[in-house]
């Protein structure tokens, strides 16, 4: 009943089939838990997926599963999971393994600062939102910063008394405990931005007090650690690469024997899943080695760097007992940063190390199916010749392809012809692609040398001439040959990189779902289009403005026309612009008349003033005449 709405309904949408596909994950999964086996949800998807990529289960994706179908799936699956000794389903898992857990330098270190800083929030928190009034609360907050720095610095332990005393007496010199108030009045943000400098500035007082024998203590010396850790870590990793390079050339001989003498034992397929399985290891093996390359450099630099501020600090620092803190506080800052550099470099090798250990365990099947004792027998008289070896046999220049006429379409690139050449992608990780098809999965690596394919944009690298004519001839049947090899042996998609041409399987670590596993692969084809070159005129719009500030302004120009009065001003000369003429009509000629004239007059006001002089006393008194003639004598004079 769990699938009936899946199996009855043809027109089912797209949520539905991923929930029903997750079912039968979920159901895998516990079939192989129940007999005990444990195996991850993505393990089992990708399990599903190359159950139905394998032509031998007749799975078709273009038609709606039965219920049948849906069991025959599961069987499938758990039979696959179940077997034991088996190389091919270890190198699965050693596939998925690396693929879950390992990451790029700068991804995996944004995820270790992300994982820190989720568990310093709780103490952030209580820093952040604390409203400290009394005494013995103040004392509290100011011991729950030393607290913060210690954890976000990761110099020694906040339970060390010695540490502690140490973390705050260089906070005090730089955040002494009567700035507590200003700290509670800053915004959050503030807080955690200042939290965050103060961590950097006592990291790098106490760094450098240990340089000068002062402190230190909790703090280890990462610089020595990683100088004495890297070098062990590498010989770790060479060693055992070197160890599978050695039973890769050992199955890689007897294959090559049983071929030329039908020899059937040991088992044929065994041996080539074992090869696989090696080759696969090999690969990250290698990814890990260069890795540890890119931290030796890095710490190098780091060192460099720490004998440098730490001479600058000196000599700024030396015997005085006040420095300006323009001039430290920036070296301090950056001494933490170089020292935070080493610790990131402590923890990626410890991940690296971890990595490599889980990754053996994986190839634990072809050793187990396939003891050194028995090996030993059967390669009695063998010659066993490495990669290096094997490409060395084909460098010569006579050993090069001579591009023949017949091959029109395809082309031979050569390192004295080809800009980059050691840059080119090459198909199938550098496998001879012609070995991979004619010899069922075997996997010889191809020699640059020789001559790179180049065909549909993809480059194809051979391991002798003669394969490379041979491939040359008919591309599409070896690669179609391929293509059929990896469905029986779905770890070749992984390993060779084959997702463009299976695009229902993608790398584990970029699925977003672990339900998406069967899905109906998508078509593509090439198409090409003709147009005319010019299919419409050319214009240009002289009123055209490209910039927004220009269309603001005009618009703002256009708006403000409601409030402005048009005016029109005529010069000297304007009248000659243009012709123009004009009529008019003669003013006619007429009188008007009133009934009377009449005018009026006013008096003019007259004052004399008497007195002013020729008196004979000696005081003055002086007496206004008022002369204005009244208005009736006026105009009777006037008359």
């Amino acid at each position: 009943n769990e699938y009936k709405s899946y199996l009855s309904s043809e027109d089912m949408s797209r949520a539905q089939a991923e929930s029903v596909i997750k079912n039968i994950i979920r159901e895998i999964a516990q079939e192989c838990a129940v007999k005990g086996q444990a195996v991850s949800e993505t393990l089992v998807a990708f399990m599903v997926k190359a159950v139905v990529l394998d032509p031998e289960n007749q799975f078709n994706v273009e038609r709606t599963l039965t219920k049948d179908d849906v069991q025959k799936l599961i069987k499938a699956c758990v039979d696959r999971l179940l077997v034991k000794n088996s190389p091919s389903l270890d190198t699965i898992k050693m596939q998925v393994y690396f693929d879950m857990n390992y990451t790029n330098r700068s991804e995996f270190l944004d995820e270790h600062k992300r994982v820190l800083e989720s568990r310093l929030q709780p103490v952030m928190r209580e820093i952040t939102d604390s409203r400290a009034r009394t005494r013995e609360e103040l004392e509290g907050l100011y011991r729950k910063i030393v607290s913060c720095v210690l954890l976000r610095s990761g110099l020694g332990s906040p339970t060390d008394i010695s540490v502690v005393r140490e973390a705050t007496a260089a906070l005090q010199s730089v955040f002494p405990q009567t700035e507590l108030g200003t700290f509670m009045s800053l915004t959050k943000r503030d807080k955690e931005r200042q939290l965050k400098e103060l961590t950097q500035i006592v990291t790098g007082i106490r760094l450098f007090n240990k340089e000068c024998g002062k402190g230190g203590e909790g703090i280890d010396n990462l610089p020595s650690i990683l100088n004495e850790a890297i070098p062990t870590a590498t010989a770790n990793i060479e060693n055992e690469l070197a160890d599978t390079q050695m039973y890769i050339s050992r199955y890689i001989a007897l294959i090559e024997r049983q071929e030329s003498e039908n020899h059937t034992e040991p088992d044929p397929e065994l041996l080539r899943q074992s090869v696989i399985n090696c080759r696969q290891h090999e690969s990250l093996l290698q990814v890990l080695l260069k890795d540890i390359a890119t931290a030796t450099e890095q710490v190098g630099t780091l060192e460099r760097e720490l004998r440098s501020i730490l001479i600058q600090l000196q000599n700024t620092i030396q015997s005085k007992t006040a420095v300006p803190t323009n001039q430290v506080y920036p070296k301090f800052i950056s001494l933490a940063k170089i020292w935070t550099g080493f610790q990131d470099e402590m923890v990626l090798l410890s991940v690296i190390s971890n990595i490599q250990a889980n990754l053996e365990p994986f190839t634990n099947s072809h050793k187990e199916v396939l003891p050194d004792a028995a090996l030993q027998e059967l390669l009695t008289g063998l010659i066993l010749r490495s990669d290096i070896e094997r490409v060395a046999e084909t460098s010569g220049i006579e050993q090069r392809v001579q591009h023949p006429p017949q091959f029109k379409n395809l082309e031979f690139l050569f390192p004295d012809t080809t800009k980059n050449f050691v840059k080119l992608p090459l198909q199938y990780k550098g496998f001879c692609g012609y070995t991979i098809a004619v010899q069922d999965r075997l996997l010889i690596p191809g020699n640059p040398l020789v001559g790179v394919l180049r065909y549909k944009d993809h480059f194809f690298c051979f391991s002798n001439k003669d394969a490379a004519l041979k491939f040359a001839s008919d591309p599409d049947k070896y690669i179609a040959y391929i293509a059929d090899a990896a469905k029986r042996s779905p770890e070749l998609i992984q390993l060779l990189d084959l997702h463009m041409q299976f695009s229902t399987i993608t790398p584990y670590g970029k699925s977003a779902e672990p339900g998406h596993m069967i899905e109906k692969p998508l078509t593509k084809r090439d198409s090409g289009i003709q147009t005319e070159v010019h299919p419409i005129e050319s214009y240009i719009d002289p009123k055209y403005e490209w910039n927004e500030w220009e269309l603001r302004r005009k618009a703002i120009k256009l708006a403000n026309l409601r409030t402005r009065i048009t005016h029109s001003v005529q010069t000297d000369g304007s009248n000659y612009k243009r012709e123009n003429a004009t009529q008019i009509y003669l003013p006619r000629e007429k009188f008007s008349q009133t009934k009377r004239d009449h005018g009026t007059s006013v008096p003019k006001p007259s004052v004399y003033i008497a007195g002013l002089r020729g008196c004979k006393t000696t005081t003055t008194e002086a007496h206004k005449v008022d002369l204005t003639l009244d208005v009736d004598t006026h105009n009777d004079i006037c008359d």
